[in-house]
């Protein structure tokens, strides 16, 4: 019975791709794919101009995404997301990509990660994201984390990163003098605000607008 769920459920995600990237490519025309609407002041930021953005947690290429209306408008770049779902998600709709499955970090080591499911936007390093919504049912996977500079080489116009708590972690492995996007997008807790807000303005960013838990910067 166990083999025949996975079949099925593998069965449904297979059509659910096709389903995802034929309305992505064909049919899907929104003014905003964000959850707060980061995308339209991201894209105001940039008017006409078409370049490159870097992805970190990626999670979907639709819902919820801050780079869609960007990608519907000629961007291309790199998603990354410890989710192969989610990877399998971007290849679908966003060929033209580079679509990385990772766990970014400051360093590399092996660790453990909460997976509600394989496709969950709650699965992280931090086991509190579950507590916190009230859910038990959980696997632990160990993985081995990667660095940024391994895996983006080339330097990119716009940053994004929605990562389940591990954000600053991220951000602070990224050397922003090598690197230099003229907007990043951040996901910013009480707890890791002011470490963000430090980095950053020390790299030469400031706050430009909030949008809930996004806080978008531009470089100075």
């Amino acid at each position: 019975m166990k083999k025949k769920l996975l079949t099925y459920s593998k069965l449904f995600f297979s059509f659910y791709l096709i389903y995802v990237r034929i309305k992505y490519k064909y049919f899907l025309k929104k003014k905003s794919y964000s959850q707060f609407s980061e995308d339209i002041v991201i894209k105001e930021i940039f008017g006409n101009f078409v370049g490159k953005y870097v992805d970190i947690g990626c999670f979907h290429p639709i819902k919820y995404s801050n780079t869609a209306l960007l990608h519907k408008n000629g961007w291309t770049g790199t998603n990354i997301d410890l989710n192969q779902k989610s990877i399998d998600l971007f290849n679908a709709c966003r060929p033209n990509d580079l679509n990385l499955v990772a766990c970014l970090s400051d360093r590399i080591e092996t660790i453990d990660v909460y997976m509600n499911s394989e496709f969950s936007a709650l699965n992280s390093i931090y086991l509190e994201n579950f507590e916190n919504f009230g859910i038990k049912n959980y696997k632990i996977k160990k993985v081995e984390t990667k660095l940024f500079k391994d895996l983006v080489q080339d330097n990119f116009d716009y940053l994004n990163i929605d990562c389940e708590g591990s954000d600053y972690k991220i951000l602070k492995s990224i050397n922003l003098k090598h690197y230099t996007p003229k907007v990043i997008n951040i996901e910013v807790h009480q707890k890791n605000k002011n470490y963000i807000y430090n980095y950053l303005n020390v790299n030469g960013y400031k706050i430009f607008k909030i949008q809930t838990l996004s806080h978008i910067f531009i470089k100075v």
